[in-house]
């Protein structure tokens, strides 16, 4: 679908909607809001709830809920990204798998993605192209415990997912991204009391992510092997790869709050920013009203369409067929007797070739003996040459037969050689076997 669109050059007209990202910060939330248009991006506001695990889920989420009545967002569910311990994260290939046979696929493979053993797991996906998926992978237990939580606070979730998923779909929203093409290496600096974030996309590695506790250079240089980019290639921050808000808070600074942005993105347009969701389909809340604004008018002008085609000239119609039954009728004949003269050519083609091919069995049998003759020259000598379409077996005596192998297998016309070797009287007695024709 978003392929579609972009070959179309339609993506912009069809960004429509409004999104709200939540990230969970250890015991903190942070949460934006964000409304697309075709023309620009707004981020509506900005909030931090701070100890939510030790308060109240009705208290922090009344405090939630205030936020988005303010705006007027109270239809909103949100896009939540978990804490990067609680999800596995891995990409894998599956090169020749068709769209609809990825979820197969994927279920397949999946107790080999993760180490949680016999425990019952949840797991989301989204393809990266070129035959590569990335799939975050979760206990059912952990994600139960969230959605119970949310559940009491009152707040809709849509969509639980990780920060490389929300990535990967936001910097799309607008098109494919022109950093993807060459690869970059974006940082994420939350905090000083936190880890530093990376995430990088490189045309050999299609996707990277990764949070160390190390200093940034080493962080970078570690991206920069994994993705098979450039050594000299210097990172740029995780905002800058994302699309820019025309209109942003002060509060909201992106140095630091980038990844509730890429959430409420990947809220706003979830058509045109997929993202891999942890959360089961029958247990997500309805998303923002405004994305099925587009739908109704595709629809409306597809019903449209259809009208204008069942009313169009049916009596024309019919008499156009007419004339084309005519005609087929009048070929037909013509069209069965150019079908079996074309059987007979192809059957006396497959004769010439035949007789083509055992008139050159015997020079094919006389090159090998006689390139056989050249290579096994004396004090080397054969009691037994046995020869066959595919092979040839020779037995005899040589001072040392091991180097036979190579001599044989130098040929243009034997490959593939296996040998036995025994030890004689006045040398190596071998039998050696190898095949014929052109080595493949």
């Amino acid at each position: 679908m978003p392929g579609v669109i972009d070959q179309l050059g339609i993506r912009k007209l069809l960004a429509f909607g409004s999104g709200a990202g939540i990230e969970i910060c250890g015991s903190d939330l942070e949460a934006a809001l964000a409304r697309v248009r075709p023309s620009r991006i707004e981020v509506l506001g900005r909030l931090s709830i701070h100890g939510f695990r030790q308060r109240k889920a009705t208290e922090w989420g009344a405090e939630y809920a205030a936020f988005l009545k303010a705006r007027g967002m109270s239809h909103l569910a949100a896009t939540v990204l978990l804490p990067r311990q609680d999800v596995i994260v891995r990409q894998i290939s599956l090169p020749g798998v068709i769209g609809k046979d990825l979820e197969g696929a994927i279920a397949l493979q999946i107790d080999t993605l993760h180490p949680y053993g016999d425990d019952d797991v949840l797991y989301g996906w989204t393809p990266l192209g070129t035959g590569s998926v990335m799939v975050g992978i979760m206990r059912r237990s952990t994600l139960e415990q969230y959605t119970a939580l949310f559940a009491e606070a009152g707040i809709a979730v849509a969509c639980f997912t990780f920060s490389a998923g929300a990535i990967h779909g936001a910097i799309r929203m607008l098109g494919e991204p022109t950093a993807a093409t060459s690869g970059f290496v974006a940082v994420n600096r939350a905090g000083d009391d936190r880890p530093i974030e990376i995430y990088g996309e490189s045309p050999d590695h299609r996707m990277f992510s990764a949070e160390f506790d190390l200093p940034i250079e080493r962080v970078v240089a570690l991206a920069v092997s994994e993705l098979r980019l450039d050594p000299e290639s210097a990172s740029v921050p995780l905002e800058s790869v994302l699309p820019a808000p025309r209109v942003n808070p002060v509060e909201n600074d992106l140095s630091r709050d980038a990844l509730p942005y890429a959430a409420a993105l990947a809220g706003a347009c979830p058509r045109l920013a997929p993202v891999a969701n942890l959360l089961p389909a029958e247990r997500r809340a309805v998303r923002s009203r405004a994305i099925f604004v587009p739908t109704v008018l595709l629809a409306a002008l597809l019903l449209a369409a259809c009208g204008a085609l069942v009313a169009y000239n049916r009596v024309e119609q019919r008499q156009y067929l007419a004339k084309l039954q005519a005609e087929v009728a009048q070929l037909e004949p013509r069209a069965a007797r150019a079908q079996s003269l074309d059987k007979q050519i192809d059957a006396m083609h497959a004769r010439t070739a035949l007789l083509d091919e055992f008139r050159g069995r015997p020079k094919a049998d006389l090159d090998s003996l006689l390139e056989l003759t050249h290579i096994l020259q004396p004090p080397i000598w054969t009691g037994q040459v046995e020869m066959n379409r595919e092979s040839v077996n020779v037995a005899g005596e040589a001072e040392q037969a091991a180097a036979l192998v190579r001599v044989v297998d130098s040929s243009p016309l034997f490959h593939n050689t296996e040998i036995i070797i025994t030890r004689g009287v006045n040398g190596e007695l071998f039998r050696l076997r190898s095949q014929r024709g052109a080595r493949k």
